[in-house]
């Protein structure tokens, strides 16, 4: 049989969308089709989907009539950001990014941390390995489940409500997969975030399942913070972090938070999980759009690259994770960095060179074979 033959194949749906999406995605498909190249024993099969701001402009939808069977059929999606000036945000986010996770139920939303060699965190004490955190999302309801209203408008006593939807069997199962997740690092150890001073009926709730929940992993260790106590832990002890869980939008801005206390929420990745991989799960870094530099060819590819690295492990493929992102440490270490990590480097310059540790990798370990 063939060497062709025994490769494993995976279909990848690409979807770049506004701003720097597209600089950011073309760089992670370079360095995969690299990796991919390099390792022999897998392919990646590219599709890209022209789904943007401009679509929406042009057509009145950022998604066309059957555009989610289509994507269906791919392993996992790989999206830039959405998002442009001209478009009011909620049109944006919900036509395109929550257009994608509601339906495909990506109701687990992981985003991990950490400190990269060779780039600083603002904490002046902070140092590679001090902060390595995941902070694991509800991301299918929650305070963005999108209930709500508006009436009166223009008058006085127009009303709005967004309601914040809290069920058991999601948070159930998030909370699940938030334990197995802290189960499967090396201290087994989670923080359940909540606000349950003042909200007393939906996170109360939360709190009680973590209990419940909680009881069914021995092996866990685990404590509750309030999450307006959380942010400072985070900047004053963040040793002492591990895993996390919080609900949508308090996982959302705690991790933006983490993001610039690893040093830049350039290098901050995302995964949005079905983990019953009914659905393609997606994986897409933090840093939106950033309009403010598109197309100036100096977007931190990072992020994306982390987040292509956490893609290639959902699909099966370990050991090139690793590389990847043993390869994209060695260059930021050798200091080869984009301006917001406090260096001068391209997007171009930074994908180059992760191209060609990759390619002294993979040399490395032929040599040591023969």
């Amino acid at each position: 049989m063939s060497p062709i033959a025994l490769q494993r194949s995976h279909s990848i749906a690409t979807i770049g969308a506004d701003g720097i999406g597209p600089e950011v995605i073309d760089a992670a498909v370079q360095v995969l089709k690299k990796l991919a190249q390099l390792d022999g024993s897998f392919e990646l099969a590219f599709e890209n989907y022209d789904w943007s701001s401009e679509t929406y402009k042009k057509t009145g939808k950022y998604i066309p009539d059957g555009g989610l069977e289509k994507l269906k059929k791919h392993d996992a999606i790989l999206f830039g950001a959405v998002g442009a000036p001209d478009v009011p945000d909620h049109i944006s986010l919900w036509g395109l990014r929550l257009a994608i996770c509601q339906p495909f139920q990506q109701f687990a939303n992981v985003r991990p941390t950490k400190i990269f060699r060779g780039t600083e965190s603002p904490l002046r004490k902070a140092q590679p390995g001090d902060l390595d955190w995941v902070i694991v999302r509800e991301n299918s309801e929650g305070e963005y489940a999108g209930q709500g209203g508006r009436s009166h408008r223009g008058l006085p006593w127009e009303t709005a409500t967004e309601v914040s939807i809290y069920t058991r069997h999601c948070v159930e199962r998030l909370m699940r997969f938030a334990f197995e997740t802290a189960q499967k690092r090396p201290r087994k150890f989670i923080t359940v975030v909540t606000k349950s001073n003042a909200q007393r009926n939906g996170m109360v709730m939360w709190d009680e399942i973590a209990v419940e929940v909680a009881k069914e992993f021995p092996d866990v260790k685990w404590d509750k913070m309030l999450v307006d106590a959380m942010t400072c832990r985070m900047v004053l002890d963040p040793k002492s972090l591990d895993t996390i869980v919080a609900t949508n939008l308090q996982a959302d801005i705690l991790s933006d938070l983490a993001a610039a206390l690893a040093g830049s929420i350039g290098i901050a990745p995302t995964s949005n999980l079905d983990p019953t991989r009914q659905n393609p799960s997606m994986f897409e870094p933090i840093h939106g759009s950033a309009f403010d530099i598109t197309g100036k060819g100096v977007a931190n590819p990072v992020a994306t690259f982390w987040t292509a690295s956490e893609m290639l492990i959902w699909l099966g493929e370990d050991d090139a994770a690793k590389k990847m992102m043993d390869a994209v440490e060695a260059v930021t270490e050798r200091g080869v960095r984009t301006k917001d990590l406090g260096g001068n480097a391209t997007t171009k310059e930074v994908t180059n060179a992760v191209c060609e540790e990759l390619k002294t990798m993979f040399g490395a370990a032929t040599a040591k074979k023969v």
